[in-house]
């Protein structure tokens, strides 16, 4: 690998604050070839900064949704065996349909690694998946190679990818997976940070807005009885609803005012809880 490229520094994007903590533990994964696994509340910030590295250093971004149901073959290649039925049938495809690897699709993990170049892996959601799928995909990201069983061939990564493992920590990981992982929690950004990240997505925002809107925002996630608490994305979605609105006023928001509070809330329960506990906000 290019030593240019494989020492390149990533100190942030144009949408994505980054803490000094969390800039160290990426570039140190980057530069010992590790996974890197992140922990944190939905909503933090995880499976933004897998994007936020590819845009920064200017690499394609692949990303493997993990499914409950999911199979590690899944993410590694397909076997398109209905294809090569349906072209044996009618005859009509240009593919040899003697040639099994004209049927073989890669998953997205065998997309990272037949790449020409260096990409960002995020493997979103890993707690989703039993055991044994995290520990063998784990097998494979340290051997950088599988085997297609149908046609006899090993795939070896011709670049090793950046990888981001993001968890929201629903299910614990084993023993085995942890321990060949780069580790950082990110803990739910404090009000002067998520200043800092609101002025990132609207940097002529009202500074009365900005305070009044942070504000309010903390004190809904606060509420007793919350599911689902908003996050900075719904703050962001919120913000941008009431710069939108030419009726909307700050003072009223100051007073205990909060409108679409559907913006913040999502679920049915939530957005009750939320009605009833803004309607003792108001003075």
């Amino acid at each position: 690998m290019n030593d240019a490229i494989k020492n390149r520094k990533f100190t942030g994007a144009s949408k994505y604050v980054l803490d000094e903590e969390l800039a160290k533990i990426v570039n140190i994964s980057m530069a010992l070839e590790m996974p890197l696994l992140l922990k944190g509340e939905p909503g933090t910030g995880k499976t933004m900064l897998a994007h936020a590295i590819a845009e920064a250093l200017r690499m394609k971004l692949i990303v493997l949704n993990v499914k409950s149901s999911m199979k590690l073959i899944d993410a590694l290649y397909q076997y398109d065996t209905l294809t090569r039925l349906n072209d044996s049938r009618f005859g009509d495809s240009k593919r040899d349909v003697s040639n099994i690897e004209e049927y073989i699709r890669m998953g997205k993990i065998g997309q990272a690694f037949t790449s020409d170049e260096r990409v960002v892996l995020l493997i979103d959601e890993i707690d989703k998946a039993d055991t044994d799928f995290q520990d063998d995909m784990l097998d494979v990201l340290d051997q950088m190679e599988f085997d297609i069983i149908e046609i006899d061939k090993t795939i070896r990564a011709k670049h090793r990818p950046v990888i981001i493992i993001t968890s929201n920590a629903k299910k614990d990981l084993s023993d085995p997976f942890l321990g060949r992982c780069n580790f950082h929690h990110i803990a739910f950004p404090e009000p002067d940070m998520m200043r800092r990240i609101v002025g990132v997505h609207f940097p002529e925002i009202d500074k009365e807005l900005l305070d009044s809107a942070v504000r309010t925002f903390y004190r809904l996630r606060e509420i007793k009885g919350i599911e689902k608490k908003p996050a900075t994305r719904e703050l962001i979605n919120w913000i941008r609803a009431l710069r939108s609105d030419p009726d909307f006023r700050v003072k009223d928001l100051v007073k205990g005012e909060v409108p679409y509070l559907g913006v913040l809330f999502k679920k049915s329960p939530d957005y009750t809880v939320a009605q009833n506990a803004v309607a003792r906000f108001r003075v």
